[in-house]
């Protein structure tokens, strides 16, 4: 190392900074901290260079993933915290990187990410399993806002985003995700890694938002396409499909897939030529009705 390169501080125990600041987890916030630095230097890895990025953390807790993506050389880090009483961990470690860590107190369910930081940006976190899913449907919305997401997961929702048509597991979440990002598991994570201990196994996963979609869908249509297809996944889509259009089977002729089809069957492409199909359905009929 050259003499003029500043060596990142060495990281605390996390075990000890948990019991000096009291932060036994709590099951209402979906908490699990993972204490292995090893572990968390290569989810912090995982995300790339990010010596030019600004970096937001959901749930940072003792501030462990914090601590390796500003020791990892990310330019500036936005770790969202809603637990009060992991505010002072934050903030230590804020003393020691000047002017590269903004720490929120809020609720990462009420807060827009974009508008904390500029581009390009990352989201990097392991996140509480209790709003996992709800988090991610939010932010695929607005998906070419980012420029990469390493997120960690229980395992089965991590298996749902990357499931292929055909699968038990293929569902709405698959379709969402897939579209609007190339979606890939990159490793397990057991439970005895984290404190305390999940019932399942945890998996890390890379999205890289697509600069398209693939296919030419409205977001908004394509949700209600899905929910009501896989609300009813064991029924036929000419079945399903009544709650959300008042002629289904013309419906799925427009598309080209069969009404005898079910919603496991069909491709991210074929969902989207249904959107595109209930969009056509609806013009018409507003134009009918003018």
């Amino acid at each position: 190392m050259n003499s003029d390169q500043i060596q990142p501080p060495l990281p605390p125990r996390l075990r000890d900074v948990i019991a000096r600041h009291g932060l036994a987890t709590r099951k209402s916030l979906g908490q699990h901290f993972l204490l292995d630095y090893n572990l968390i230097r290569r989810i912090a890895r995982a995300a790339g260079d990010l010596s030019n990025c600004s970096v937001i953390e959901i749930g940072p807790g003792p501030g462990g993933l914090t601590w390796a993506l500003l020791e990892a050389g990310a330019a500036q880090v936005f770790a969202v915290e809603r637990d009060r009483r992991c505010i002072p961990a934050l903030a230590e470690i804020a003393a020691l990187f000047p002017g590269k860590l903004s720490v929120i107190e809020d609720d990462a369910l009420a807060i827009d990410p974009v508008q904390l930081c500029p581009r390009p940006r990352h989201i990097v976190a392991n996140l509480p399993y209790n709003i996992s899913t709800k988090l991610l449907i939010t932010w695929l919305g607005q998906a070419s806002e980012f420029d990469g997401l390493i997120l960690m997961f229980q395992k089965e929702v991590a298996d749902r985003l990357v499931a292929a048509p055909g699968s038990k597991i293929y569902g709405r979440l698959s379709i969402l995700t897939q579209w609007l990002c190339e979606a890939k598991t990159l490793f397990d994570i057991s439970p005895s890694a984290f404190t305390p201990p999940p019932k399942i196994a945890s998996t890390l996963v890379s999205l890289t938002p697509r600069a398209k979609p693939e296919f030419k869908a409205s977001l908004p249509i394509l949700e209600q396409v899905t929910a009501a297809a896989f609300g009813q996944r064991r029924k036929m889509l000419r079945s399903s499909l009544k709650q959300i259009s008042a002629d289904p089977l013309s419906l799925l002729e427009r598309a080209g897939i069969k009404a005898t089809s079910r919603a496991e069957e069909i491709s991210i492409s074929g969902f989207c030529a249904l959107a595109r199909s209930l969009e056509v359905e609806r013009t018409n009929t507003l134009g009918a009705s003018a």
